[in-house]
C-alpha cells in the first residue's frame, strides 16, 4: 500500500471536516440573520473563520492517521472535539450580537453582549485551541508512527 493511499483517508475526512465547520457557521448565521449578512460578516472575518476551520480540519486528518497507526487514541479524540466545539463557539460568536432580538424569550441577552463584546478575543481562543490540538495530535501521531516503525524492523 502506497503513502498516498494511506493518506487520502484522512486528507478527505479532515476536508470534510473544514467543509462541515463552515456549514455549520454558515447555516446558524443565515438563520438567525439572513444571507446577505452572513456573506458581510465572512467577507469581514475571514481570516479568523477561514484558520479555525481549517485546523479542526486538520486535526481531524492527524487523529485518524494516528489511529491508523494505532488502535487506541482516546485522548487525542477528546481534545479533537473540544477543539471543533471551541472552533465552532468562536466562529458563531460573530453572529451572536444579533441574537438579541430573540434572546430575551430564551433570557440569555446577557450572554449574547458578553459574546458580541468579546467576538475577536474568542476567535483568538478558537485559534489558540486549534493550535494546541494539532501540536497534541500531531506529537502523538509522530511518537507513534516512530514507535511503530522501531517495531517493524
Amino acid at each position: 500500500m502506497s503513502s498516498s493511499i494511506t493518506l487520502a483517508r484522512p486528507t478527505g475526512f479532515g476536508l470534510g471536516a473544514f467543509a462541515a465547520l463552515l456549514a455549520i457557521y454558515f447555516g446558524a448565521l443565515a438563520l438567525v440573520s439572513g444571507w446577505s449578512f452572513t456573506l458581510a460578516q465572512f467577507k469581514e472575518f475571514w481570516y479568523y473563520i477561514l484558520p479555525l476551520a481549517a485546523g479542526f480540519g486538520v486535526q481531524v486528518a492527524l487523529f485518524l492517521k494516528l489511529r491508523e497507526v494505532v488502535s487506541r487514541a482516546k485522548q487525542a479524540g477528546a481534545v479533537i472535539a473540544a477543539s471543533g466545539t471551541t472552533s465552532t463557539a468562536a466562529m458563531i460568536s460573530c453572529c451572536a450580537h444579533y441574537l438579541t432580538n430573540v434572546a430575551p424569550v430564551i433570557g440569555a441577552t446577557g450572554l449574547v453582549a458578553l459574546a458580541a463584546q468579546f467576538q475577536v478575543e474568542l476567535f483568538w481562543v478558537g485559534l489558540a485551541f486549534n493550535a494546541a490540538g494539532i501540536a497534541y495530535v500531531g506529537t502523538k501521531l509522530y511518537q507513534a508512527a516512530r514507535d511503530h516503525a522501531r517495531c517493524v524492523t
